[in-house]
């Protein structure tokens, strides 16, 4: 039957045996950098369709590098592992990649020189994160999301992520679905793992990178057909809280969330309170391509078919 595995120690392993001392660095002092990748079902083709994993791989290698984390394998390289861990599950699901390079020693003290460096990956199902259907309800954070020049905004620093889940926390206990953090001048940044888009008179806005936001690869797909399929103008630029009360419609996009409308913003309806016609069409148009459908964009996904379980294993 299928069944998560990871990469640990440079071989594949059942995901219960992938176990880190309680020593490691990366558990103690949060040196490490990591990615989220989806692998997506398809019923019409048999197979799991991983999405953009080189460009995951290229940001993962990045992280490491502003991180000084070693990881000398290519994106070409740490996509051909991760084939071969998809395909070893077995799942006709869909699931959810979590590569990490991290400081593998056990060494005491918050540094990041002399200490040892390791690369692992698991795969878990995963359905959907957020309501993509209804949409989701937002509340602004109290927590600012962290500046650059405390932690590096543009890695996906694994310690980084404490701001993030007091966002979320925050956000749930309150009734809320999801954050949605300011930076330190008070500028719109992103969600508690998402970036966000709003749409105001026609045209596709984003926060500015320099406004502490991840660069999004699942935001950067999202524009692209924004702007060659729909014809829409892409705006980067900075954003006021308020200027999102009056947006004609708002979304967050990521692994995680895919295209997830905001149908409602510290209790004030976004547009119609409802899901936006660009939104429903941007969700259409990417959902076609993660699950293979649109040939056009056929070089996003990777597509992996799964082990079959021999009638001898199922039996034993």
């Amino acid at each position: 039957m299928p069944t998560s595995y990871a990469w640990f120690q440079k071989r594949i392993v059942p995901l219960e045996e992938a176990r880190i001392p309680v020593m490691t660095h990366a558990f103690l002092y949060g040196t490490a950098v990591f990615e989220g990748i989806r692998g997506n079902w398809s019923d019409e083709r048999g197979e799991v369709l991983i999405f953009r994993a080189e460009e995951h791989y290229e940001r993962l290698r990045q992280s490491a590098h502003i991180m000084h984390i070693g990881l000398p394998q290519s994106a070409r390289e740490l996509t051909d592992i991760t084939t071969r861990v998809v395909e070893k599950c077995g799942f006709r699901e869909d699931v959810y990649l979590r590569p990490i390079a991290y400081k593998s020693g056990e060494v005491i003290g918050p540094k990041m020189h002399d200490v040892d460096d390791d690369f692992l990956l698991f795969v878990l199902p995963f359905g959907n994160y957020l309501d993509l259907d209804a949409g989701i309800r937002c509340q602004t954070s109290t927590w600012r999301r962290v500046q650059d020049t405390s932690i590096p905004a543009r890695a996906k620093v694994n310690g980084l992520y404490v701001n993030s889940a007091l966002a979320k926390t925050e956000a749930l206990q309150n009734g809320f679905d999801e954050a949605i953090m300011l930076n330190d001048d008070g500028h719109v940044s992103e969600g508690s793992g998402e970036n966000l888009v709003m749409i105001r008179h026609g045209r596709i806005i984003t926060p500015a990178r320099s406004d502490n936001v991840l660069e999004g690869i699942t935001l950067a797909s999202v524009l692209q057909l924004a702007r060659d399929e729909l014809g829409l103008e892409i705006i980067e630029r900075t954003i006021d809280r308020t200027e999102l009360y009056i947006a004609d419609e708002v979304f967050l996009t990521g692994t995680a969330a895919h295209v997830s409308p905001v149908v409602e913003l510290d209790r004030r309806a976004i547009g119609g309170g409802g899901v936006g016609p660009i939104t429903a069409q941007l969700q259409k148009l990417f959902f076609d391509c993660i699950r293979g459908r649109n040939a056009k964009y056929a070089q996003w996904v990777t597509p992996v078919q799964p082990a079959v379980e021999s009638p001898a294993a199922a039996k034993a």
